[in-house]
Order: C-alpha cells, then sequence, then structure tokens
C-alpha cells in the first residue's frame, strides 16, 4: 500500500510537523437557515478554523422510499416522517454555491461531505479542494472508490467500523488516490470519555501512517487538545451557536467559546513543542543569574589562606563560581582577604 506523510490542500500542508489542520464541522447545524449558516461561518473564522464543512444529501439518493416515510417524532424531528426531517436541514444547491463564495470572501476552506453520489459530484463541482466521506459510508466500497475517482484528498472517518473494515476501505481507496487521510470517529451524539478510544491514534499511525485525525463527537475540549498531543494532523469539531437548540447535532458540539478555547489551545501547545535541543534560553539569563547559586565564604577567610571544603557553602546569586567548579578552587590559595558571606569570583582565587 502506499503511502505519503504529508498532503496539501489549498495552501495548507497537513502532516507530521505541520499545525494541526482544524475543521470546524458545520454539518447541518445551520438548521436549514442560509443567515444561520454564515453566522457559524463568521464564529469559524474568528475562532481560527481551517476549514468549514457542511453536509450534502440527495435524500432519495440516500434513503428508500420505505425509511424516508418512517414516523420521526421526537423533541429535535423537524418533519412527521424521517424523509421530511432531513429535507428540512438541507441548504439549496443554490445556497451551497453562496455559502462557497462566502468563505472564499472570508479567507476559510469550505469543505462538505457527501452522502451520495449526487451530493459528490455536486460538491466537487463548487471546487472544493478536498473531499470528505462519513463514517456512514467506510463499508460502501463502490462509494469510496467513486469519491476516489475525483482525485482530491480524502478525508474518512471510521465509527461504527472494526480494522477490518477500515483496512478494506484504505485498501480500496488507495489503489486509486493515496492521498487519504484517516479520522478516528466515535459514532455516538455525545461520545462519553471512557468510548473514545484514542489509543487507535497510535494503532492507525502505526498502520497507515503519519497522517491521521480525529472527528470528535466528545463534550468539551480536552479530549481533542489530547488528540493532537497524540499525533493527529487533522481535528474536525462540530460546533453550534447554542447547544440546546432544536437539531440532532447541538448536542454534541462545542459553543463558540468551547471552539475558541480549542483552537486557542491547539496552537499553544504547538508552539510549545519548541526544539529537541536542550539549552538555557536568552529569555531565561537573567532568571539564571538571579536563582543558581555561586560558591559563597562561609567564614572570613585571610588573604593567602589555603581554601579548604568548610570555607565554603553554596548561595544565589549565581554571579560568582559556580558550586560545580568547588573541587577545582580546593586547595587553591585566597588571592585576596574575602569576608564571611561574600560570593567568591575567579578574582580571588589565585589560580
Amino acid at each position: 500500500m502506499k503511502t505519503i506523510n504529508r498532503i496539501r490542500i489549498a495552501s495548507k500542508i497537513i502532516g507530521e510537523g505541520c499545525p494541526c489542520f482544524f475543521i470546524a464541522e458545520i454539518g447541518v447545524n445551520h438548521n436549514g437557515e442560509l443567515s444561520l449558516a454564515k453566522k457559524l461561518i463568521d464564529i469559524a473564522v474568528s475562532a481560527g478554523a481551517d476549514a468549514v464543512k457542511f453536509q450534502k444529501r440527495d435524500i432519495d439518493s440516500m434513503l428508500t422510499k420505505n425509511a424516508q416515510a418512517q414516523p420521526y417524532g421526537g423533541a429535535h424531528s423537524f418533519g412527521e416522517t424521517y424523509g421530511d426531517h432531513r429535507r428540512h436541514l438541507e441548504l439549496s444547491k443554490n445556497d451551497f454555491i453562496e455559502l462557497k463564495k462566502y468563505c472564499d470572501n472570508k479567507k476559510i476552506l469550505f469543505l462538505a461531505s457527501g452522502w451520495d453520489r449526487k451530493s459528490i459530484d455536486f460538491v466537487n463541482a463548487l471546487g472544493v479542494k478536498a473531499l470528505k466521506v462519513a463514517s456512514a459510508d467506510l463499508t460502501n466500497i463502490p462509494f469510496l472508490q467513486y469519491v476516489a475517482r475525483k482525485k482530491k484528498p480524502l478525508f474518512i472517518s471510521t465509527g461504527m467500523a472494526n480494522m477490518l473494515e477500515v483496512q478494506r476501505a484504505v485498501q480500496a481507496v488507495n489503489k486509486i488516490n493515496n492521498k487519504i487521510i484517516l479520522l478516528h470517529c466515535t459514532s455516538t451524539y455525545p461520545c462519553k470519555s471512557e468510548d473514545v478510544n484514542l489509543n487507535i491514534l497510535k494503532t492507525y499511525r502505526k498502520t497507515f501512517g503519519p497522517l491521521i485525525g480525529y472527528s470528535g463527537h466528545e463534550q468539551g475540549i480536552a479530549v481533542s487538545l489530547c488528540a493532537v498531543v497524540m499525533g493527529a494532523v487533522v481535528v474536525e469539531r462540530h460546533f453550534t451557536i447554542d447547544r440546546s437548540m432544536k437539531g440532532p447535532d447541538h448536542a454534541a458540539s462545542l459553543e463558540p467559546q468551547g471552539l475558541y478555547k480549542l483552537i486557542r489551545d491547539i496552537r499553544i501547545y504547538e508552539r510549545s513543542l519548541g526544539s529537541h535541543k536542550k539549552v538555557c534560553l536568552e529569555a531565561e539569563a537573567l532568571m539564571k543569574v538571579k536563582l543558581t547559586k555561586s560558591l559563597v565564604s562561609a567564614c572570613d577567610i585571610p588573604k593567602g589562606s589555603v581554601i579548604n571544603v568548610k570555607m565554603l557553602t553554596e548561595k544565589s546569586p549565581g554571579t560568582g563560581i559556580s558550586p560545580v567548579r568547588i573541587k577545582a578552587i580546593i586547595g587553591k590559595r585566597a588571592k585576596v582577604a574575602i569576608k564571611e558571606d561574600v560570593v567568591i569570583t575567579k578574582e580571588m582565587i589565585s589560580w
């Protein structure tokens, strides 16, 4: 299987040693309203996300007539049947065209996952720089290969799957298109911490290479930050204006402040990695002088005296001879008279 270490999506490079690529998932949290979709884009831009992602479905292509006709009640339903509910949450093609232009003007990447071939064709024609396949289609090998033939970088989520299913999917796509970013995912909404299983990131990295990421549905920001620490080069999180809103995904989403904090903390973590080389930093130099110890006279030392260990102690500041050099001055003579409790410098010693 051919693997690669880095992928370019527009101006962004994704891979080991690169900044984490953050996808702010709007999904269907716009509730079918164009104005709300634009507000969510603005929030993502303000938070510093690299991309926003929507979901596109052609209901007749995705669901059987029987599935569409199923009663769909409950607090988060937008229709009497499941088909009506899903149609309410769909933006029109003109809406998507407008949102793509809106993202371009806001300098944020527009992405969308297509849940059927018509939807993939549509979002691909919009000029997206990468495509996304949701966990629901991981075992849909003909569909995966159809998407792979678009020859664009491909995010693949792996919720609800076992390892064999993930391997089959990657192998099927890789024959056509090796620009794959595999996203670990648990498809529960919201996801409990004990169901996240971040160790799978290590398994994916060992098996498939470094282009692995995390698509999270948990509450809070800690787990997603930990995913970056464990090597995720992409993080995808749903977000909303208000988690209490009506709709299927709001409860498993971050509110604006959570989105801001997560992206902020990821960038802080990345900056904090710094160098592999351990040195005293320029920023530490003054503190080093103030806090480290010097050899200090433990008593009055007359001029010409042979210095012994009982004459010495260690105290701050670190402006004199370092305690690490104590053996070098034992047996030497005092060049000048040294009062008790004085920092000893090299000028005071006859070398």
